[in-house]
């Protein structure tokens, strides 16, 4: 399997005249037939198409930008850059004031209450909120969090928006709900404790990424498994995460790949502020840590940990080292 690995993962890296009709065709295109009576009446023949009034127009271009100015006006009134919102999603240049209003008052009032600066968050991450349909989308979707997902309380659900506003721009019937029934499905039966992956695409992120480690030699079952105990796992990047990890894992520290089967969180340490560090000070002193050991103390107790296990007297009772099966156990 580790030969399968490093092989997959090597191979990882590595013109306007056109647009008018012909003469003969513009000869008579505008124009009666012989056949026809002609009509003598100079004002009928050449009778000027109806254009909308000026004054129309006009009142409309104004109306048009009053109720501009009017958004512009309310929205600054609460903190939020309308120009900018207009540049990262139009659909707010013609969406009602009145529509406007509802969404805030909603989410800004109980029982959903958020605060206005966690407001000001949501819609900068997910301007489409300001847009949204507010009985036909937003409600459901808050709905749905809370009877079908099981989100404990509305404490929690301000909770898993401000960690997951684009929840709010996401379908129920065809985001929201497939991948819940797809986390469910593989074993994550919490859902609750991770609505931030219901906004991911089920054929497009969370699949691929069971995927690429049944690819590295994984059974379909033992690479599941892995997300089922860490789901946090299927947020990481394949190409900035999973592969250049892999192969520190596996060239560098000369581990067994099958080792991240039973600790996923290896993926969450930041390889050159824990990962390398780490594994270059075991290797100075010539000793090999389990991984949960060598990346989950904090630094004071690595040190601890690794002066102790290089010390030829035996370690006492109250040392670290001790406690090293009970962190393999967490």
């Amino acid at each position: 399997m580790q030969q399968e690995a490093l092989s997959f993962l090597s191979s990882s890296f590595p013109s306007l005249h056109h647009n008018f009709p012909t003469l003969s065709r513009l000869r008579f295109h505008n124009f009666p037939a012989l056949s026809f009576k002609p009509n003598t009446s100079s004002s009928s023949l050449f009778k000027s198409p109806d254009f909308p009034s000026l004054s129309s127009t006009t009142t409309t271009t104004e109306t048009l930008e009053s109720s501009i100015h009017e958004k512009l006006i309310y929205l600054d009134s609460l903190g939020i850059d309308f120009l900018t919102l207009i540049n990262r999603h139009p659909p707010l240049l013609s969406t009602a004031l009145s529509a406007v209003e509802s969404v805030v008052d909603y989410m800004t009032t109980p029982p959903i209450n958020f605060t206005l600066q966690d407001f000001r968050r949501l819609v900068s991450m997910c301007p489409e909120l300001l847009t949204s349909p507010l009985t036909s989308h937003t409600i459901p979707v808050i709905t749905f969090l809370l009877r079908e997902v099981g989100v404990d309380s509305i404490f929690d659900l301000r909770q898993a928006l401000r960690r997951r506003p684009r929840l709010l721009a996401c379908s129920v019937d065809h985001q929201l709900r497939p991948t819940l029934y797809f986390l469910q499905r593989i074993g994550i039966l919490d859902p609750h404790k991770h609505t931030y992956l219901l906004s991911c695409s089920v054929e497009h992120k969370l699949v691929p990424r069971i995927d690429f480690f049944e690819k590295l030699g994984f059974s379909r079952r033992s690479a599941t498994a892995m997300f089922k105990r860490f789901p946090q796992l299927f947020n990481y990047s394949i190409a900035e995460n999973y592969e250049p990890k892999l192969k520190y894992l596996m060239v560098e520290m000369g581990r067994d790949v099958r080792e991240v089967l039973e600790f996923p969180q290896y993926f969450s340490f930041s390889l050159e502020n824990r990962i390398k560090p780490r594994h270059e000070a075991c290797a100075a002193k010539g000793v090999r840590f389990p991984l949960p050991v060598m990346l989950k103390t904090n630094e004071a107790g690595f040190r601890d940990t690794l002066e102790v296990c290089c010390d030829s007297s035996p370690p006492l009772k109250t040392s670290r080292l001790v406690t090293v099966q009970k962190i393999l156990d967490l």
